[in-house]
Parts: C-alpha cells; structure tokens; sequence
C-alpha cells in the first residue's frame, strides 16, 4: 500500500513530508506504457503531487501541475486532490534517455528551457496560478525552487523512482524537508547536513519502504502527525465525454458522422477509451439544430 507521512522535528521548526508511491507509478508506468526515463520523470512529478496535495484544506480543493520543457517528452502533467488520490501523464511515454553512468537522463527528457506551472483549485471565483521556469528538469531541483518562489518556503526536495530491467517500478517517492518561519541557523546547519548525506530517495524506500520509519530514520525527534492512503485514480467517465462532445460545433460533429460513422475518446490521464455511435452523434447534431431553430 502506497502512504504518506507528514509531521514536524527540530521542535516544530521543520516539517517533513515522505511518500513511497512505488504502486501508483507502477499503474501509472502500466496504464501509458511508460519507458523507462518517461517512468521516472512522470513518477516524480506524481510524488510531489501527492505531498501537494497533502497540503490542501478541506476535499474541495484540487491542483494540477504543468511541467512545461523543451525535451523530447514534451509536457509532464498530473492533479493531486485531498484525499491521497493523483492521475497523470506525459506527451510522449516512449523516451528512454541515459545519462553516461547509464542512470535516466530525466532532466534530458524534460528540458530547462521552459516552466513549472502549479495551479490550485481552492474554491474561490479564480484558480491560483504560479509558474517558475525549470531550473534542471529533473524535478526535485525544479520544485525545491518553486517553493521557494512561489510559496517563499525554503525546502530541500527529493523524488526518486527506481526502474527494473523489465521496466517495472522498483521503489519510487518522495522527501520533502521544509523550515518553518520558527526556524533558527541551528535547525538550517542540521538540516544542510542531514541533505548533504542523505542517500536517493527512491533507494532509501527500497530498502526501508514504510515513510514513517524512513522519517524517523532521518529525524530521531520526528512526530508524526498523520498518514493517509495514496492512489491512482481517475475520475474519467463516459458522461463527462458525452458533456465534451455535445457542445463541439455542429460541422465538427456532422464531419465524425460522414466520416468515421461515430468516434472514440480516450482519456489522457489514465488511457480509458469510450466509443460514441453514429446515432449518439447525430443526436448531439439534432440538439444544435433544435436550439438554432428556438432561437430564431
């Protein structure tokens, strides 16, 4: 089971967050066919989404995250909600880049020329949006500065996801360590230290597995304050389609009917396809010309 651990050490002067979502990217890695390197770039942004979305108040609010690159994979996206659930995807699952000492060349496959967008639902009139530009592509980098800029929360972040010859996920999540405004140069020389020393991430999850005990194991003081369940899931459905598809222009669908006799919608987060029919469509079309025909 997938979980995630979040409480405070140093006396309430640092808070801590740590996930192993080793069977989510697994789902995620299955359900896009996923290479290697796209596995891992995915699996650490879906990571981060988990503990993001730990982060928000109530289960109304939800996020979404753009990693926007100039690489090969194209965007990186994933929605993280209250509740411990995430979805997500990549432009292009087939990229498999290394780098000399044949780790994955993640940061190759996303690219710096481009932003880390981070847009939170809350519940108001307007989502909160925020972007910075990618520092590295390889994530972790990319995250610990935009909570710098964009939340003025200096953190250390560390996401990993380690790859099986069989390109099955062998351990993947999360770390991330962040001051609290209580914080003293003590707790900061602490916590420099521990960082400088502190092994990959996704290694220290396959050799211990529970977040908690990897908290612990960091942080001798570390309480806990709670723990939740993480999932992948995707809130796709046919109905939600059906909404899409009936408001597309009348031409667009009547060029579906001529041509096709009907279509197929598959969801990009999670791979699910549905099938309309011709008569389905052609209803849609009848719907516009009813309305066109009210109107005037």
């Amino acid at each position: 089971m997938d979980k995630l651990s979040r409480g405070t050490a140093l006396n309430g002067n640092v808070r801590i967050f740590c996930c192993n979502t080793t069977d989510l990217v697994q789902e995620a890695t299955s359900k896009h066919d996923l290479y290697p390197t796209a596995a891992a770039a995915l699996g650490r942004t879906l990571s981060v989404a988990c503990i993001m979305g730990s982060m928000l108040k109530d289960e109304k609010e939800k996020l979404e995250i753009v990693i926007d690159g100039s690489g090969p994979i194209g965007q990186v996206v994933a929605d993280g909600y209250y509740d411990g659930t995430v979805r997500g995807y990549v432009d292009n699952p087939h990229v498999q880049l290394e780098k000399e000492n044949h780790k994955l060349n993640v940061g190759k496959a996303v690219g710096t020329d481009g932003v880390l967008r981070v847009v939170k639902d809350l519940s108001m009139k307007r989502p909160f949006i925020s972007e910075v530009p990618l520092q590295s592509g390889e994530i972790g980098d990319d995250f610990a500065y935009y909570f710098a800029e964009s939340e003025q929360t200096n953190s250390a972040v560390s996401v990993g996801v380690l790859v099986n010859t069989d390109c099955s996920i062998k351990s993947a999540g999360a770390l991330i360590i962040q001051m609290m405004p209580s914080a003293v140069e003590t707790d900061i020389q602490i916590v420099e230290n521990i960082v400088t020393h502190l092994k990959p991430i996704s290694q220290i999850i396959d050799e211990m597995k529970d977040p908690s005990e990897i908290a612990r194991a960091i942080f001798g003081d570390y309480e806990e304050l709670e723990t939740r369940e993480l999932k992948f899931k995707c809130e796709c459905s046919r109905a939600r389609f059906a909404r899409v598809l009936s408001k597309l222009p009348e031409k667009d669908l009547q060029e579906m009917i001529d041509e096709d006799h009907g279509c197929e919608v598959a969801c990009k987060f999670c791979g699910k396809k549905y099938q309309f029919s011709e008569e389905t469509l052609q209803g849609y079309v009848n719907a516009h010309q009813a309305l066109k025909k009210k109107a005037s």
